[in-house]
């Protein structure tokens, strides 16, 4: 996506990648500005902040993508079963471990009816199928992994349990958002524009199953089947719209957070949120390009 913004926005700004594998080497990337802006979980970009990390929030990444999976034949087929169970989490600074907080609660049952660990994403569909935990909640692809592969099944999706579910963030170095405006805004309103596109109704699936072919065969080295998966099975699985900040979406993170205890005191929404480019970005149309084309604007 930001390849994509930097050959079509007619500023001229250029947005390099880097693809990280935890979340402690994007806090320190950011804090070294070795990194500008980054993509993580909505709690862990709050829990920056509050540590005095620079950045702030400008835009969301995605709604929903995230699902507690099972063993397909194993013992646990409602939520009750869960009781005793062991359950890899992505980090403790996650949406992943807070939508469990949500689903104990309304299920009658606490944080000391399960076992959480912390576990890498990549390893979590690897430990199920060798019985090394009886559950994981995590972001997509690796639900889809597990689904695809015979040995998972999706106890619930996120959104059973938090209807305005958020998953990652972008997050901006302050700097970066007081010298550099206008190229943050560029990135926003791509972003945006990619949603966009992605999102339009008649042409949804052709075009999530281009992109996922595309991106996983040139920028993930993944099998786009997987990608095509986990953005059409079912075609909501993951949103990309809407994409702006909401208060209220944010507050109830901020209290699970606190509840949960990975936040140890209150922080106003202005403190984290900086709203100007999500409003910038609202006037925003989805990219002109087909599948196929050569061009696009």
């Amino acid at each position: 996506m930001t390849d994509y913004i930097s050959a079509y926005s007619k500023s001229g700004h250029l947005f390099i990648p880097r693809m990280f594998q935890g979340f402690p080497e994007i806090k320190e990337a950011l804090i070294s500005n070795q990194m500008q802006a980054a993509f993580m979980v909505a709690p862990m970009a709050i829990a920056l902040r509050a540590q005095g990390v620079p950045v702030k929030i400008v835009y969301l990444g995605h709604r929903y993508g995230s699902a507690v999976v099972v063993q397909k034949n194993g013992p646990v087929r409602t939520f009750a079963d869960l009781k005793g169970k062991v359950i890899a989490i992505p980090s403790r600074y996650s949406d992943e471990r807070l939508i469990l907080f949500k689903a104990l609660a309304e299920n009658g049952m606490d944080a000391k009816d399960v076992r959480m660990v912390e576990m890498a994403p990549p390893d979590v569909a690897g430990a199920l199928a060798a019985d090394a935990i009886d559950a994981f909640s995590m972001g997509e692809p690796y639900p889809s992994q597990a689904e695809m592969a015979g040995f998972g099944r999706i106890l619930f999706h996120a959104r059973q349990y938090w209807p305005d579910y958020i998953s990652c963030v972008l997050v901006v170095r302050d700097d970066a958002i007081a010298n550099k405006p206008e190229a943050v805004q560029v990135l926003v309103d791509g972003i945006a524009r990619s949603g966009l596109w992605l999102e339009n109704p008649p042409k949804r699936r052709a075009r999530r199953e281009h992109a996922a072919d595309f991106v996983g065969r040139f920028y993930f080295r993944q099998d786009p089947r997987l990608l095509k998966w986990a953005l059409t099975n079912p075609i909501d699985r993951v949103q990309y719209q809407p994409l702006t900040p909401l208060r209220k979406d944010f507050e109830l993170i901020v209290r699970l957070m606190r509840q949960t205890g990975v936040l140890d005191r209150d922080i106003a929404f202005e403190e984290y949120i900086e709203p100007k480019f999500a409003e910038g970005a609202k006037t925003q149309t989805e990219w002109r390009y087909e599948p196929g084309d050569a061009y696009a604007e």
